[in-house]
């Protein structure tokens, strides 16, 4: 199976090496690689040139935003699978890709997700959260559940079936495309019980207290973006008491 990893980025010049190389190290031999940068004007580009010609699709230009970015990505994609790696992310091993591609061996899963790691910026060998997505059972998402999106994998066939990510949210569009797929069209997923990303801290949605209650706003805009009514629980009580685990 041909695997499209999309990398987005725009002045990172300071982890996206780390990226590429994770990428480019898979031994999976069918991968395209996707990077949209978004007009760097540090020495991000200069570092992805080097890597040209491993490098399936590089776009560097103005974009509006994250998410438009990653849907650019999409539109380009060639893959039976798409994955999303973001350019403070890296994959920890050379044959992650390789295990995602066994997940889909049976034809009826459209969707795999794993584990992920959260690690210090500076020392990626120190871990500062495991996210341990666990077992998918249906109605989980009612219970504040949701897998690590840099570990989710799906088939180019339901990004054409269900839609790409809805640029109008903010901070909760790879939630919402999750809730989407998973929750309200049930599509097939399988869960690998490993670590398949390592992601620095700082991100947008999580940097601190503020911003993680601003995106559990965002996500009651998800449910109802897909006309879906949570319980009190889901977006208010349950997401507060996981803050802690921000700060382990």
């Amino acid at each position: 199976m041909k695997v499209s990893i999309i990398t987005t980025c725009k002045n990172s010049e300071s982890t996206i090496e780390d990226t590429i190389r994770s990428v480019l190290s898979q031994d999976h031999p069918n991968i395209e690689y996707i990077i949209i940068d978004g007009g760097s004007t540090d020495g991000t580009l200069e570092i992805i040139n080097k890597y040209h010609d491993r490098i399936s699709i590089l776009i560097s230009e103005p974009d509006a935003g994250f998410y438009h970015a990653i849907n650019k990505g999409i539109s380009l994609a060639t893959g039976d699978i798409i994955g999303n790696l973001n350019s403070d992310d890296f994959y920890p091993s050379q044959n992650i890709i390789s295990q995602v591609v066994s997940a889909f061996s049976n034809n009826a899963i459209e969707a795999v997700y794993g584990d992920l790691h959260y690690v210090d910026k500076n020392n990626t060998h120190k871990i500062i959260r495991n996210w341990q997505a666990g077992q998918y059972k249906e109605g989980l998402f009612l219970k504040g559940w949701m897998p690590p999106h840099p570990t989710f994998f799906v088939k180019k066939d339901i990004y054409k079936k269900y839609g790409v990510f809805n640029t109008e949210l903010k901070s909760a569009a790879d939630y919402e495309i999750m809730l989407r797929f998973i929750h309200k069209h049930k599509i097939k997923i399988a869960y690998l019980p490993q670590v398949l990303v390592k992601m620095r801290v700082g991100g947008k949605s999580n940097v601190t207290v503020i911003n993680r209650i601003k995106a559990n706003l965002e996500d009651r805009k998800a449910w109802k973006a897909n006309g879906l009514r949570p319980r009190f629980l889901t977006l208010f009580l349950k997401p507060l008491l996981k803050l802690s685990q921000y700060w382990k």
